[in-house]
């Protein structure tokens, strides 16, 4: 596997700064911020950024093609960040159960909901430059990036289910002109069990297809 790259960046942060967190210490970190947040009364957001040709090129190319895609994606979104963001695998499932496919998770302490709209859009451009090379062929990056923003109450699985709910919208958008995807809406609410997903509340982001 390689990775054509047409922005490549060098100025990479130090390796316990730039570092892609299991996804143990990655629930750890949310949940710090998160307790951060409660205390100070800041604002702060997430994205979950997920592959979703991933399966796909996997079962093409072979399991290795997946988590050296993932590893590359996590290091390229990484120096998009600023120091204290966190990057990070997000496993989806119950306790024991092996879940092969693991979407990427962006902790964005101090970032509002337009604030973090801005840095999802701006990973969803530096992605559509990149392209997978396997078995001879250049294939795009199929990325959908759901982001949700943190209000008072909200734990780290009810954030985590928002951001998923998000990119769920955005993969039956119709397409956003400029990022080949598409822009859902979702609105977190203290009570998890009436939230839904509508126009108009807090932005999600869009889908994008390298071309």
């Amino acid at each position: 596997m390689a990775a054509s790259d047409i922005n490549p960046r060098s100025d990479r942060p130090p390796a316990e700064e730039g570092e892609c967190l299991a996804p143990a210490a990655l629930r750890a970190r949310l949940e710090e911020e998160i307790s951060r947040a409660e205390r100070h009364g800041t604002e702060l957001s997430c994205l979950l950024v997920k592959i979703d040709n991933l399966d796909e090129m996997a079962r093409e190319h072979g399991g290795e093609l997946r988590e050296q895609t993932v590893t590359y994606v996590a290091g390229a979104l990484r120096r998009e960040l600023r120091r204290f963001d966190r990057i990070g695998l997000v496993d989806h499932g119950g306790e024991g159960e092996r879940v092969v496919n693991r979407d990427l998770l962006i902790i964005l302490p101090g970032a509002d909901s337009p604030k973090g709209e801005i840095v999802a859009r701006r990973a969803l451009e530096r992605l559509r430059t990149i392209k997978v090379e396997a078995g001879g062929t250049r294939q795009p990056l199929e990325i959908s990036v759901g982001l949700a923003a943190w209000q008072r109450d909200l734990g780290a699985e009810t954030l985590l289910a928002h951001a998923s709910a998000a990119v769920r919208n955005v993969n039956g958008d119709q397409g956003y002109p400029g990022v080949n995807g598409g822009v859902a809406s979702l609105a977190p609410q203290p009570a998890p069990a009436s939230t839904q997903a509508r126009a108009g509340d807090s932005p999600a982001v869009g889908r994008a297809g390298s071309a």
